[in-house]
């Protein structure tokens, strides 16, 4: 993962952010900033990911354009160097807040 977000990274600085594909309407409600352990990830509806995971020796920190979404899944990266977000519980509500699972942690979408 570090080699894949080092090239998305590189890919992105030189590309520069013009590729963003905005959040489909009936996507909105995977827009928000999303915590959970050890992972931060945002999506704006223009299309922005940043995405922060942090393990012991493993730092991950991201800004990408989404390339598009993949029934629940989405893409992001630059041009052909692209990441899925694997999304095995799609964003809904929880005890009164919003919820999803992604790569297998569970988030909580800020208020």
């Amino acid at each position: 993962m570090r080699i894949l977000a080092s090239l998305i990274l590189a890919a992105g600085l030189l590309a520069g952010s013009a590729w963003a594909a905005p959040v489909p309407a009936d996507k909105m409600a995977y827009v928000g900033n999303w915590q959970g352990k050890d992972m931060q990830l945002s999506l704006s509806k223009e299309g922005k990911v940043e995405y922060k995971r942090g393990r012991p020796n493993d730092q991950v920190n991201l800004s990408i354009d989404l390339q598009r979404f993949k029934g629940n899944h989405f893409e992001a990266g630059v041009s052909f160097v692209t990441t899925t977000f694997v999304v095995s519980k799609p964003p809904h509500r929880e005890g009164g807040k919003w919820k999803m699972t992604v790569d297998g942690v569970e988030l909580t979408r800020d208020e």
